[in-house]
This record gives C-alpha cells, structure tokens and sequence, in this order.
C-alpha cells in the first residue's frame, strides 16, 4: 500500500505554499495547536514541523537561538528513527500564529512558489528508506546547531537551507533531498574553516 494513501487529505491535496495558507486561515478561526498539527500529520509531521519551525528565521528578528535547538530536535528524532515527531509539554501547547504566518505567505509566498516548482516526488529512497532518514536527521540536526550560533547573516542561507529539507521531506523529493544534504555539507565545511582561522588569528594577537 502507498503511504501517501494514510495521510490526511490536506496535506496529499495541497503544495506547501498552500498547506500554510490554509493553516493560517484555519489558526486565525479557531485555536490551533503544534500539538493538533502532530497529531494530523503523524509521520509527514517532521516536515511540517520543521516547516514551522523554520519561518521565523525569515523574519527581521534574532530568533536563531530558539529556532535553531528546535531545528535540531527535529534533526534528532529523524536521526534515531522515530516514526512521529515529539515535543516537550510547553512546545506542543504553543498556539498557532495565524497572523506570522500570513505575513511570511505575503512577503515571501512568491519564491516559496518558485522553489516548490522545483520539488516533485522522486528518488523515493533519499526519502523514505531509514537510512536517508537516518541522514537526514544529521544534517538537519548539525544545520539547526549552525542556526544556534549568533553568527551575523546566516538566519537567512541557513533558513533556505531547512526549508530545502522542508520541502524534500514533504513532496518526497530525493534528488532536492541530495542538494540538501550537498549544501548542509558545504555549510558545516563553511563554519569549521572560518571558526578555525578565528581561532588562529586570537592565538596569534594573544600570542
């Protein structure tokens, strides 16, 4: 049986652009929880908590310290194979913001479309097998640690960054999947070299 045949039919039904249009409608309506989206999505709810979780990235505010660990949580449970999200107590009762949503969707929405005519379902392995998700989770765990750090400009490429992972997880795209992984590889190699020549510039001025 396909798995997509389990899932909710909104979520089989829309793109993302639309799924977080409607999400925003519906939280604007009546209360809606990260707890009801875990609970509709079952499995597929890792990319569309992580699709959540990653939007106020896009925002003009210094949010990498509180998205960035959630981003990593995420990262972790797809690491270690669990079959449905988990989230602490607090996290779960988080309401919805009906509002957040609909600004990113009026300031952003045009290339969220640009990039979901990019994904379609292939390469179903990178996607679905435990060890691409095994993979996956690593990445997108060491990415949202990256996110973490107060490293001026990188909310932005390091946003782009998950919502590739978003959007690969969602639509079951295992070749945007592999330029995910390429670019979160890429991003750590980044990280590493700079924070090595940091390292050396303060041994040579303390030296």
């Amino acid at each position: 049986m396909n798995p997509a045949d389990d899932e909710p039919a909104d979520l089989q039904a829309h793109s993302v652009s639309e799924l977080l249009a409607a999400l925003a409608t519906e939280a604007r309506q009546q209360p809606l929880h990260l707890s009801d989206l875990v609970d509709r999505f079952g499995p597929r709810g890792f990319g569309v908590l992580l699709l959540l979780v990653t939007l106020p990235t896009f925002l003009p505010l210094p949010v990498g310290a509180i998205t960035g660990p959630l981003c990593a949580l995420i990262g972790l449970q797809l690491l270690f194979l669990q079959s449905h999200p988990w989230l602490p107590g607090k996290i779960r009762q988080q309401p919805l913001d009906g509002k957040r949503l609909q600004q990113f969707l009026d300031r952003r929405g045009r290339w969220l479309q640009r990039l979901e005519r990019l994904a379609r379902p292939r390469w179903p392995l990178l996607t679905s097998s435990r060890l691409a998700q095994a993979i996956n989770g690593l990445l997108i765990a060491i990415s949202g640690v990256l996110l973490s750090l107060p490293i001026p400009f990188t909310n932005y490429p390091l946003g782009v960054l998950m919502l590739l992972f978003c959007l690969a997880l969602l639509e079951r795209d295992g070749r945007l999947m592999v330029v995910a992984w390429i670019l979160s590889l890429v991003a750590a190699g980044v990280f590493v070299l700079l924070s090595q020549q940091v390292l050396d510039l303060l041994g040579r001025l303390l030296g």
